[in-house]
């Protein structure tokens, strides 16, 4: 069960994902595919290993994207995120105020051996 950041950081990918997919002469790919992506990211989301603390996932330590979807996200969002504010405003004021919320430190459980 998601919490209140993590339900908002869902909303806000799959608002992100309709809008390139929709607005973007790139995007032609099927839809099924970004179906796909925005099932990808929420399962990310909800195993996140910072839960309700999450950093904004570019400042995040723990790349839990593969390279390739995590490229793809990157493209998605360097496109749709200056035009999420007219779209979207509140979302977008809120993601760009959890952007600047300081990197929690790694769980224990992430941590690697530092055994010699």
């Amino acid at each position: 069960m998601s919490g209140k950041r993590i339900s908002r950081e869902k909303e806000t990918i799959s608002k992100m994902i309709a809008l390139y997919e929709t607005q973007c002469p790139q995007a032609s790919r099927d839809p099924g595919h970004y179906q796909a992506l925005n099932a990808y990211a929420d399962k990310r989301l909800d195993k996140c290993v910072f839960g309700e603390e999450k950093p904004a996932c570019k400042q995040c330590p723990v790349h839990c994207y593969q390279p390739a979807k995590r490229e793809e996200m990157k493209q998605v969002m360097r496109w749709a995120g200056p035009r999420m504010l007219w779209r979207h405003p509140i979302l977008t004021v809120r993601h760009l105020i959890d952007d600047r919320r300081p990197v929690p430190e790694l769980p224990e459980k992430c941590r690697p051996n530092n055994k010699a």
